[in-house]
């Protein structure tokens, strides 16, 4: 019997031993299963349709932290940061920015998700790179933490750069520039919400306070503005009043606003910002056109040194070539200009290039200011064995006070062009260059001479002109070079004249071979002052100059070759440099003259070659064009 009970005694002692060890198990697994979802492992196991080996090479990074679980975590930070660096390149940019955008969105939806993954059972295809760790704390499982954090193609925003040369962030950063006057704009950006808030917290009765605030900071904000337009010029403690004046938007911002009284100041603010930029911008223009109209200072001083010292000196000084200025068989070249620059170096550059200088003589008219200034400076400067005469057109005519010296008259005229190769319209740009009033005193003046070459005073001639001096004008007064791309009947609308030839092009000053004996014959002076007078009865016109000298000189125009004058250097950037070397005269027709510091600075050197670089009151006076 005891050898019956104790066979049945050791089956029922194993069974029981299984069914603990069996507990044991369900106890330590149901404990295993939320640790591998709260560590994220469970994103290693592939589904069945995929191979071991794919497993493996798809997720190598985390294969190297299961694979060594002694580690600790800063190891393991370590080894993924290695990895990372090593294999970004490689990765695909779509998934970083998943990583980063959706990590911690995965946060909170592991919760929820975890009993679906669970159900489904299918994890992330081995192709693609694996997700990240739900927790961004735990820097060991992966996670995007330290891809966000390592990675140096990072931008100001967080987001990940393109891993590519020539990226819009990888060249922001480079040639990324500082703002200047942050502070300023800071100041006006508060400026104007604050301006915004104002009239709805002005209207609450019991923000009296408040208001009064907004008021005082809005005022003190308008003093600095009225002293200040940079950073440097703001007064010290500004960064106070900003943290003032924030703090009291930010209690505006707490009360109820209207939106519309907003909406209303915001565009009341915005019309007055556009009126602002509108006045800056003519303003501009007008600074402009004054710099152009206005003599240099430096040039101002140097006739007034001049005008002082001639006064100073002897007039035993004085050339007398009465004789030469008044002998028909010399070859008489025509200035008019108030700029004693700009007439020297016309002189210079005119007898540098000649043949033969002795039979040159060169008469510029000018006013009384510069009258005794320029006499000066042609007796102290020799130009080889040319002649200059200096002479008053003032003194000339002393009864007539209207009579007083004008320069060429330059009309700027803007035009569309269309060609037929180009659907769409081009804007063109050119100054006309016509004579003045003074022009036509020409043959009371010299009334001995009877052919003249008149250059105007932003000319540089660049080779003899001695062949104009055999030109045939064929009948004709006047020898001019034309402007082809403007035609007449381009300026019929502008100028308001029928009479025009639609097909002629406009002729230039600048370089101009006037016959005075058919000038006379035909009596155009006379012609010129009736028209004149005719033209201002019909009313106020800028253009009268022009219309004028179009209309007297209307098919009495000998065209001259393009090759003796080229014009533009005073406005074109674009023209041909084969061009500038081959012409006989360079003209410098628009705003920007040689002598000015709004000239083109290519074009300068032309001029600057042809002046006098030994004079002592050109340093006294400090130019340096």
């Amino acid at each position: 019997m005891k050898s019956g009970g104790s066979s049945y005694a050791v089956p029922s002692k194993k069974r029981w031993r299984g069914l603990v060890i069996g507990v044991l198990c369900l106890v330590i697994l149901s404990m295993l299963v939320p640790l591998v979802f709260l560590l994220g492992l469970h994103n290693g196991f592939q589904s069945p349709g995929y191979a071991s080996e794919q497993n493996s090479a798809s997720n190598p990074i985390r294969g190297f932290i299961n694979d060594s679980p002694d580690q600790s975590e800063g190891d393991q930070s370590r080894h993924v940061d290695d990895l990372v660096r090593r294999l970004a390149p490689s990765l695909s940019q779509d998934i970083f920015k998943k990583s980063i955008h959706e990590s911690e969105k995965e946060t909170i939806r592991s919760g929820t998700k975890q009993d679906d993954i669970l159900k489904k059972g299918v994890s992330t295809p081995a192709k693609k790179v694996p997700q990240s760790s739900p927790n961004p704390s735990m820097v060991g499982a992966g996670g995007p933490t330290h891809i966000t954090k390592d990675m140096k193609n990072v931008d100001e925003s967080g987001k990940q750069c393109e891993l590519k040369y020539g990226s819009y962030c990888i060249w922001s950063r480079e040639h990324k520039e500082e703002m200047k006057d942050s502070m300023v704009k800071k100041l006006k950006d508060r400026l104007f919400v604050a301006r915004a808030y104002f009239p709805t917290i002005a209207k609450l009765p019991a923000q009296d306070k408040l208001s009064r605030e907004l008021k005082q900071n809005i005022q003190e904000l308008e003093k600095i503005f009225s002293e200040s337009t940079t950073d440097a010029d703001l007064p010290p403690q500004v960064e106070k009043k900003l943290k003032r004046i924030e703090a009291v938007i930010a209690k505006a911002k707490t009360f109820p606003v209207d939106c519309n009284n907003v909406d209303k100041k915001l565009r009341q603010i915005y019309d007055m910002t556009e009126d602002e930029a509108n006045f800056h911008m003519k303003q501009s223009a007008f600074l402009y056109q004054l710099a152009v109209q206005t003599m240099p200072k430096s040039l101002h001083c140097l006739s007034m040194r001049l005008t002082v010292e001639y006064f100073k000196s002897s007039r035993d000084t004085e050339l007398s070539s009465t004789e030469k200025y008044r002998d028909p068989a010399l070859q008489h070249y025509v200035i008019f200009s108030n700029n004693l620059l700009a007439s020297s170096v016309v002189i210079n550059s005119t007898v540098m290039h000649a043949k033969d200088s002795v039979n040159q003589v060169f008469h510029v008219l000018t006013n009384a200011q510069n009258y005794y200034a320029m006499k000066l400076w042609f007796i102290r400067n020799t130009y080889k064995e040319a002649t200059v005469e200096v002479l008053n057109i003032e003194q000339l005519y002393p009864d007539n006070e209207n009579i007083h010296v004008s320069l060429p008259v330059e009309f700027r005229v803007s035009f569309h062009i269309i060609d037929s190769s180009s659907p769409i319209a081009q804007s063109r740009t050119e100054y006309l260059s016509t004579f003045s009033n003074s022009h036509y005193l020409l043959p009371q003046i010299f009334q001995n001479l009877k052919k003249v070459v008149v250059l105007d005073d932003d000319v540089v001639v660049q080779k003899d002109l001695s062949a104009l001096w055999s030109l045939n004008l064929g009948g004709k007064v006047n020898g001019a070079v034309q402007l082809c791309s403007v035609k007449l009947d381009i300026l019929k609308s502008y100028l308001g004249e029928k009479s025009f030839h639609n097909n002629s092009c406009v002729w230039m000053s600048g370089l101009n071979v006037i016959d005075l004996d058919k000038w006379r014959e035909l009596d155009l002076t006379e012609k010129h002052r009736t028209l004149v007078k005719e033209l201002r009865m019909q009313g106020p016109s800028e253009a009268v100059a022009l219309r004028a000298s179009l209309l007297i000189f209307q098919d009495l125009i000998h065209v001259l070759d393009d090759s003796w004058a080229l014009c533009g250097l005073g406005h074109d950037y674009m023209l041909n440099m084969q061009a500038i070397k081959g012409a006989a005269v360079l003209h410098y027709n628009g705003n920007m003259k040689p002598w000015l510091e709004l000239g083109i600075p290519k074009y300068k050197h032309y001029w600057r070659n042809f002046r006098n670089q030994d004079e002592q009151f050109l340093s006294d006076c400090n130019v340096s064009l």
